[in-house]
């Protein structure tokens, strides 16, 4: 990464105008073909927004005489997203991952006392601080490779001060860091140990203690649930769902991982934002979702991790125009991931996606999946001036290398 990645302007550079030059823009807008790519382009910015994305001749006369910066022939893309993490935990569980390489399964480890339980026994023990110190690293390797937005859930509490702890944690992040933060409630993500079994009664405090406060206190911007055998049923998230929507919050659904429950097709009854996972989702699946707008969001970090041998159906996806995502998943327990490049290569050489589809999955469907798309997400006059600039020769580069980062300067909000 060159040294101009780490540059931080002045702080009302984002105030006035200025105009990123001599670039080949990859704009990933909807009204152009492909990745919308724009040759000789140009970027003017003003108040932090975008004020013209296209060909550099095509400059408005009132922009020209701005500020100019030479991207000396540069790609610009949006800036990445990161749109389903788990970013906000504490300590790892790396003893887990010697149990997988010795063959126990996803399923043993979790019904062993392991799992999602082991990190709730350490969230609770964290304070808020040690969670934003803790996490602050990660978030810093995504901000690395040109992630302008993350979100992050919450799910390693299961009781209404941790997750409400969790949240509070993730908010201060936006605040510590130029970066947009959204924050989801996923408290139906296991069953707390002092639940003792009792699903009924746990899903019955999700909705009437922990949604309400939560909802009351402004900490989530959506509401999540993982609907498994190993977690939740059907009708037990639908409660949760009832409850999020009665409140005015959109749902997501961690959805038909190790199982069809028929997950995405409950997610798309609800107008999920998105349906996450997807392995053992079916046709049926996949035509609920493009009918109700449902992003599907691709996770190919836990499928290698935990070494899983069922591929999300991604020719289902495309034969039925289901709009397709990417993200880290990065969590303790099966994709400790924090690089969005290394995932788009893993979602092209496991899952066969092509570029075109990865580098949309981390910008403009990404941006779809969090309810953000008129905000981030594309390069588009109005739209947020978020975006990054690549020491490449074409996009496909960002997909094809692993382990390189070749990202020479991000810009937040125009700054």
């Amino acid at each position: 990464m060159s040294q101009a990645t780490s540059e931080t302007t002045s702080a009302n550079d984002g105030d006035t105008a200025k105009l990123w030059r001599n670039a080949r823009l990859a704009t990933f807008a909807s009204s152009l073909p492909g990745m919308g790519n724009v040759e000789k382009g140009a970027i003017a910015v003003r108040d932090g927004q975008i004020a013209y994305a296209g060909p550099e001749a095509e400059v408005p006369v009132a922009l020209r005489a701005a500020e100019t910066v030479d991207c000396e022939g540069r790609w610009i893309t949006p800036g990445l997203i990161d749109c389903h993490t788990h970013l906000v935990h504490a300590g790892t569980r790396a003893n887990e991952f010697e149990m997988r390489l010795e063959g126990a399964s996803y399923e043993e480890i979790a019904r062993a006392g392991g799992g999602i339980v082991s990190s709730v026994t350490a969230l609770r023990a964290a304070s808020e601080d040690q969670l934003v110190e803790e996490t602050l690293p990660r978030l810093d390797a995504l901000i690395g490779e040109g992630v302008t937005t993350v979100e992050i859930k919450s799910g390693y509490g299961l009781d209404r001060d941790n997750e409400m702890k969790a949240l509070r944690a993730a908010r201060r992040l936006g605040g510590l860091r130029d970066v947009t933060v959204r924050t989801t409630f996923l408290g139906a993500h296991a069953l707390p140990p002092e639940m003792k079994g009792d699903k009924a009664g746990y899903i019955q405090k999700v909705v009437s203690d922990m949604l309400p406060a939560i909802a009351e206190a402004g900490l989530a911007d959506a509401v999540d649930g993982f609907c498994e055998g190993i977690a939740f049923s059907p009708a037990e998230i639908a409660r949760v769902f009832d409850a999020a929507k009665a409140l005015g919050l959109p749902v997501k659904l961690h959805a038909d991982q190790l199982s069809n429950l028929s997950g995405a097709a409950l997610a798309a009854s609800y107008g999920a934002l998105s349906a996450d996972h997807l392995e053992y989702t079916d046709a049926d699946g996949a035509k609920a979702m493009a009918q109700a707008g449902t992003v599907a969001v691709i996770l190919p970090g836990a499928y290698y991790f935990i070494r899983e041998t069922k591929k999300p159906p991604i020719a289902l996806f495309r034969e039925h125009g289901v709009m397709m995502a990417i993200a880290t998943d990065n969590n303790p327990g099966t994709s400790p991931l924090t690089s969005l490049l290394l995932t788009m290569n893993m979602a092209a050489t496991l899952f066969g996606m092509t570029v075109e589809e990865c580098l949309a999955g981390t910008t403009r469907e990404a941006a779809r999946a969090l309810g953000l798309l008129d905000d981030v997400g594309t390069l588009e006059a109005g739209k947020r001036a978020d975006f990054a600039l690549w020491d490449i020769g074409q996009p496909a580069e960002l997909v094809y290398r692993m382990g390189f980062n070749p990202l020479h300067r991000r810009v937040y909000r125009g700054r």
